[in-house]
């Protein structure tokens, strides 16, 4: 199962709680694992809400008064005494963990000393806990998280006030993709710790959303409303669009969209980007707007030599911006032969499939070499050295 986390507003664990109840992950199996754990009663209760033009899932956590601060042993022993399923006990252990090296590191303690305060109360447990258990419900194998919002300005915590991201945010987003938020977010804090500890626990990636074949949509609310802006959480949950493939490598399509450079320049062009690295380069005609012939040049391009070939277009031609898409190659098992025409040298690309020679392809180069110096077309050439090339033993399949 894929699940992409779409954190551009921000992060907490009551709103994971919420966008998982609100993707169809029953209440019971949250509130079993979390009764599992806390030592006293808690009530978890959910709401439909809206958030900007947002309808969303909010769910309150109600538990009783209490100024209890455990410490990261504390919290761990209650976790390993539970009765909780072991993929949902060693996420939430890793979390917690996560917390406390964050805590720790920002105060000058061990961890295991950490005072979790805010986040060692009880609606903290159930919220970790929760969210784990409603991804190990949800069986993620694949979960990619989008750039946390994290918002600005400064926020009252119980140590005071902080700057944010406060210090254990920014340490627990070390790492990962984050930004202070859209324009028109309010300055407040957007992620909280909770939160950024579960994204960076549960990520397996971060990015823009993957290509996926999206069966459930969870939004979930925080608890805040601000006017304008849509304080909510989103789950994308389905499937891998294509079944991911290890052995395909991967290259750039570097391109532009071109209308103004001299047609006679374009040879050039192609030639340096070949020079600079490019696996290879062409030209499409194309229409371009109010009726403009243009044309699109292309380069195909190992990531090593993206950038040679990037500044070839700037050099070379009169664009001021390409694009870039990144494509799977799969490419045939391929081989040389030398063969001969009248006495001149021919080279040949043999591709195999299964063993098996499939396609011959004499370089056009020689061919037109030994045409011109044989004074014989070169069509009759290139038949002849295709011929040599047949009977040739290597073309025999692989024993």
């Amino acid at each position: 199962m894929r699940v992409w986390v779409d954190a551009s507003s921000g992060a907490s664990g009551d709103m994971l709680l919420g966008a998982l109840l609100d993707a169809g992950v029953p209440l019971s199996v949250i509130a079993s694992a979390v009764d599992a754990v806390a030592p006293e009663p808690v009530r978890l209760a959910t709401e439909p809400v809206t958030r900007g033009a947002l309808a969303a899932t909010r769910c309150h956590v109600e538990i009783a008064d209490s100024v209890r601060h455990r410490t990261w042993t504390d919290v761990r022993a209650m976790l390993v005494g539970a009765g909780l399923d072991a993929p949902v006990r060693e996420l939430a252990l890793q979390v917690f963990e996560r917390l406390a090296v964050a805590e720790g590191a920002v105060h000058g303690i061990p961890p295991e000393e950490v005072h979790f305060h805010e986040v060692g109360a009880l609606d903290a447990i159930a919220d970790v806990v929760g969210v784990c258990a409603g991804f190990a419900h949800l069986g993620a194998d694949e979960v990619v998280i989008s750039p946390v919002a994290v918002g600005s300005g400064s926020v009252r915590a119980a140590h005071g006030v902080l700057p944010v991201p406060p210090p254990a945010v920014a340490r627990l987003l070390t790492g990962v993709p984050s930004f202070a938020g859209a324009p028109g977010h309010p300055a407040m804090e957007l992620c909280t710790p909770t939160g950024a500890a579960l994204l960076a626990t549960l990520a397996t990636d971060y990015g823009p959303q993957p290509p996926m074949t999206t069966r459930t949509i969870g939004v979930g609310a925080g608890s805040r409303d601000p006017e304008g802006w849509s304080n909510a959480i989103r789950l994308l949950i389905g499937e891998a669009a294509m079944p991911a493939r290890e052995d395909a490598p991967t290259e750039l399509v570097v391109e532009a969209n071109i209308d103004d450079l001299d047609p006679r320049l374009f040879p050039g062009a192609i030639d340096a980007l070949l020079a600079a690295g490019a696996r290879d380069a062409w030209l499409t005609p194309i229409l371009m707007k109010k009726g403009r012939p243009a044309h699109t040049l292309h380069a195909l391009v190992p990531h090593s030599d993206a950038e040679a070939v990037r500044r070839v277009f700037f050099r070379e031609t009169s664009t001021i911006g390409v694009r870039e898409h990144e494509v799977a190659k799969h490419a045939l098992p391929r081989e040389t032969l030398n063969v001969t025409v009248g006495g001149h040298p021919i080279t040949v690309k043999a591709a195999r499939l299964d063993g098996e020679i499939v396609n011959l392809q004499p370089e056009w180069d020689d061919v037109a070499r030994a045409a011109a110096a044989l004074d014989r077309p070169a069509i009759d050439v290139l038949a002849e050295a295709k011929a040599a090339a047949l009977a040739s033993p290597l073309v025999e399949p692989d024993s």
